[in-house]
């Protein structure tokens, strides 16, 4: 059955002249059948370089939405509607104009994983595997009010020496990677090199050896010669590591890091989207342009 949906999805995607983008999070077998896989600054900078008259994202919709905005002259697909993400959810637009008007010298740094509408009250993006050169390239001085994430806020803002004013959102599921998670790994497994994602909490991002985004952790790996892996994040990049490394065992930090979200693509709701042409996504204007301002602008100095 997989393989005749795997034709059948390869057919229509050919038809359609269309690719298939798909984060690291996502099942493996969505991984495998993606024209690219990657964090959400490979992805956003693969968005920007599509020949494809449509774009079939597996991911959650703040990233289709991102892609939507960055080709508007192409059709963005996403096979889940209810792919949503709570850290998103956590800030809208209006609180972002509330926070703004208490410190209208700041300049407002943007998580990429939020809502289009928080992206266009912002001056710039940052994703987890740029957070730090974006602000010390982009605002080496002034104030900076940092949104959703009050954990990538509170990393970044450690490494580069300075206080941001923070939001309180956060990713549930790296929110629950503890210090104390990362003891027991080291006594279970002694030699492991332990990554950990800025997402979580600083404890836990302090006592890991290396913290990066999930593109960085595909890249570190490769880089060492150190075989066994403990990765504090959501599951889902387990696939990529183990395909990429097979000489090598990667074991989560957590074996319930699990995003339901990311988890709701699958290659039945892949065909269905290519066959019926669902669920387009789309940002309206002026929004879209005001987005693209500022992803733009973190495309730019990274």
């Amino acid at each position: 059955m997989s393989d005749t949906l795997q034709e059948d999805i390869l057919r229509l995607k050919h038809e359609r002249s269309a690719v298939i983008l798909a984060h690291n999070y996502q099942p493996g077998e969505v991984q495998d059948i993606a024209d690219f896989t990657g964090d959400s600054l490979e992805l956003a900078h693969k968005a920007t370089d599509i020949q494809a008259d449509i774009i079939v994202f597996c991911g959650v919709h703040f990233m289709a939405e991102t892609a939507a905005i960055l080709n508007p002259d192409k059709t963005v697909l996403l096979p889940a509607t209810d792919a949503g993400c709570p850290m998103a959810d956590m800030i809208n637009g209006e609180q972002l104009r509330a926070l703004k008007a208490q410190h209208p010298d700041a300049k407002v740094i943007c998580y990429v994983n939020s809502t289009a509408e928080v992206k266009a009250e912002s001056d710039c993006c940052v994703t987890s595997a740029n957070s730090v050169q974006v602000v010390s390239n982009y605002a080496p001085d002034q104030p900076i009010i940092f949104v959703p994430d009050r954990h990538l806020g509170t990393n970044t803002a450690g490494q580069l020496g300075r206080e941001f004013i923070l939001w309180p959102g956060c990713c549930p599921i790296h929110a629950r990677l503890t210090e104390s998670m990362i003891r027991d790994a080291r006594t279970r497994h002694p030699g492991a090199l332990v990554l950990i994602h800025p997402e979580c909490p600083k404890p836990a991002c302090d006592a890991a050896d290396a913290v990066l985004s999930t593109g960085g952790m595909c890249h570190y790996v490769q880089t060492r010669n150190e075989t066994e892996f403990i990765i504090g994040t959501e599951t889902g990049i387990l696939h990529r590591l183990r395909k990429e490394n097979p000489e090598k065992t990667f074991r989560p930090l957590l074996e319930q890091a699990v995003c339901p979200d990311m988890k709701r693509i699958t290659l039945e709701k892949i065909l269905w989207s290519l066959r019926d042409m669902r669920t387009v996504v789309t940002v309206p204007e002026p929004t879209a342009s005001k987005a693209r301002r500022a992803i733009e602008t973190m495309l730019a100095v990274h």
